[in-house]
């Protein structure tokens, strides 16, 4: 039953290293086999019409589209009622402030950290030294929300358009207070809260049916991009490419298990191995908020976090903790700036750190978020927004391994605060085969 249990997390694990293999492979044959040509700006190949409306815009898109549709139509209720229960369950309201406190502190501190590496590393490596920069690049930046904007609209002036927007925020804060006000109700609020149980059943059923599809969505996601860009798409821009890597897995890998090892004495191996297939997941959809059904079962099944936990944890992770994005913001920052041939001060360093750490929260659930917070951090050292242009074309291949980090941090810090307030069952965690879908 074992090796059974396992098949499917292995199945993933498979078909996106496939995916990415087929990908290569049509790259190659389009770009040296046929001497198809490459957009200058995008950095992509460009196809036959014939070939990107049959493949790419047919196939992979249908099948990859409809996936994503799938797991984006599970993400709000998921995260509403999983939050209802949660906050439900707690038998001391009082427990919710100390566990957002935690929660929220973990998260700005290992958004800190990411930052501060890239900072180091990027100032070590100088991967924008010598970079002969065109003269014609133009990025047109959004404008970040103020801070008195961002406290007025976590409230949801209506909770079911919130819903229909999926403004995660307003959803979140929603939940608790309708999940606090169903343990004040006395017995209609305990009747209410046994048919929100059952329903988060029911969906977690629905999150297992749909997981089973992941396999072959997660191939021709990740053929799709790796097919359009290949890896010679990198062109100069490899030393920016890999040391934006570099500091990924660094924190993903040694950040997160000397966290886990230090703050809860869980063993990092067994963690990241549970992982796995969300990480993988993760990385094929390059999307935080669609990988929450499968980060917050991987959790508390695989992992053994309580509910109560996870259900707070993972979406407001989702929503505000942006490992990964603050590692490209502080590689990207010190590439620029050395692409203009500007050096920033230490006081400008620190100034890139504070902003990009609050700018995690600050631009939550906003389009684009990544380039915003990116525009923030440069007007914030004089630096030119139009130098973005720069690493636009490669940015969809670095968009996934930063959402593999964001997903790994997510999980990471809600096994640390769960086990620092008794909710996480070692059982279950020390468990190999605790959770796994049979395929």
């Amino acid at each position: 039953m074992s090796q059974h249990k396992h098949d499917l997390t292995r199945k993933i694990i498979t078909y996106m290293i496939a995916g990415a293999i087929f990908g290569v492979i049509l790259y190659s044959i389009g770009r040296w086999g046929m001497g198809y040509e490459i957009d200058p700006v995008k950095r992509q190949l460009l196809y036959p019409a014939t070939v990107t409306a049959w493949l790419f815009d047919g196939a992979f898109r249908l099948v990859g589209k409809i996936f994503i549709h799938l797991l984006q139509m599970l993400v709000v209720p998921l995260v509403f009622v999983s939050l209802f229960c949660g906050t439900a369950s707690l038998k001391d309201p009082a427990q919710l402030g100390k566990l957002g406190i935690k929660t929220l502190a973990l998260y700005l501190l290992t958004t800190a950290i990411a930052i501060s590496v890239a900072l180091m590393a990027a100032s070590f490596i100088k991967p924008g030294a010598g970079f002969d920069l065109p003269n014609d690049l133009t990025f047109a930046a959004k404008s970040a929300p103020s801070l008195i904007d961002i406290l007025i609209n976590m409230v949801p002036k209506n909770p079911l358009a919130a819903m229909a927007e999926g403004n995660m925020l307003q959803i979140i804060l929603f939940a608790i207070l309708f999940g606090l006000s169903a343990t004040l109700a006395g017995a209609a609020g305990q009747r209410l809260i046994a048919f929100f149980n059952d329903v988060n059943e029911v969906i977690m059923q629905l999150v297992t049916l749909v997981m089973k599809l992941a396999p072959y969505a997660v191939f021709v996601l990740i053929a799709s991009v790796f097919g359009r860009f290949g890896f010679d798409a990198l062109g100069n821009l490899s030393s920016y490419f890999f040391l934006v890597i570099a500091v990924l897995l660094f924190h993903g890998l040694v950040v997160y298990s000397a966290m886990l090892k230090l703050l809860a004495g869980l063993n990092p191996v067994v963690f990241l191995k549970k992982m796995r297939a969300a990480i993988a997941f993760a990385f094929g959809t390059a999307s935080s908020n669609a990988t929450i059904p499968v980060t917050l079962r991987t959790v508390t099944q695989r992992l053994g976090v309580d509910r109560a936990v996870a259900s707070f944890t993972i979406p407001l992770g989702a929503t505000i903790n942006m490992d990964g994005t603050a590692i490209m913001q502080g590689v990207a920052t010190l590439f620029i700036a050395q692409a203009y041939g500007v050096d920033l001060t230490l006081a400008q360093m620190g100034m890139v750190v504070i902003t990009a750490t609050l700018a995690s929260i600050g631009t939550a659930g906003v389009p684009g978020v990544g380039l915003i917070m990116l525009s923030m951090v440069l007007q914030q050292v004089g630096l030119p927004v139009e130098g973005i242009g720069l690493i636009i074309g490669i940015d969809r291949l670095l968009d996934m391994t930063r959402t593999a980090v964001n997903v790994t941090g997510d999980a990471a810090v809600t096994c640390i605060v769960a086990k620092s307030e008794g909710h996480l069952d070692e059982s279950i965690f020390y468990d190999p085969d605790a959770g796994e879908i049979e395929d």
